[in-house]
């Protein structure tokens, strides 16, 4: 049976239905909030930057994006004064990718368009339903990555 044939729709149309109305929802908010200067695209930094830095092998990892792609979205948000590169105490040859004091403003401004998210659905569907929702769908992005990480994309080594 073919996806046409399916009266639901599969994970993948799910799964991007809700992020794509997710990130309409959060960036609007964000930008009537005075950051309209950002897109959806930075989610992949502003979604796991941390106020105490983070190197952007680890954003790269936790994001699932490309080196490349987030070496540019780093650039991009410190054009914009969003984050900064500063050495890592840790390790004086990486850097910390670390948000400005706009960016930890935007971060504070997401986390609670976020939480205003997840309480309105949490109140339609009941807590305890919504809980087991997250849980199972953490589940699920979870067994993504690890079956991702299993069988490399044609062309690409494991180890990109």
């Amino acid at each position: 049976m073919t996806g046409h044939e399916s009266a639901q729709p599969d994970l993948g149309v799910l799964a991007a239905r809700i992020l794509l109305s997710v990130q309409r929802e959060l960036f609007t908010a964000l930008a009537e909030q005075g950051f309209d200067d950002i897109q959806p695209r930075t989610g992949a930094v502003l979604a796991h930057l941390r106020a105490d830095g983070i190197r952007a092998s680890e954003l790269a990892r936790t994001s699932g994006q490309h080196k490349q792609v987030i070496g540019t979205l780093i650039d991009d948000l410190e054009r914009l004064g969003y984050v900064e590169r500063r050495p890592d105490p840790a390790d004086r040859r990486a850097k910390l990718i670390c948000p400005t004091e706009r960016g930890l403003l935007q971060m504070e401004a997401a986390a609670a368009i976020m939480r205003g998210i997840e309480e309105r659905h949490a109140q339609a569907l009941g807590r305890e339903e919504y809980a087991s929702f997250k849980a199972a769908l953490h589940s699920v992005a979870e067994l993504q990555r690890e079956a991702g990480h299993a069988t490399p994309a044609p062309g690409r080594d494991q180890d990109d």
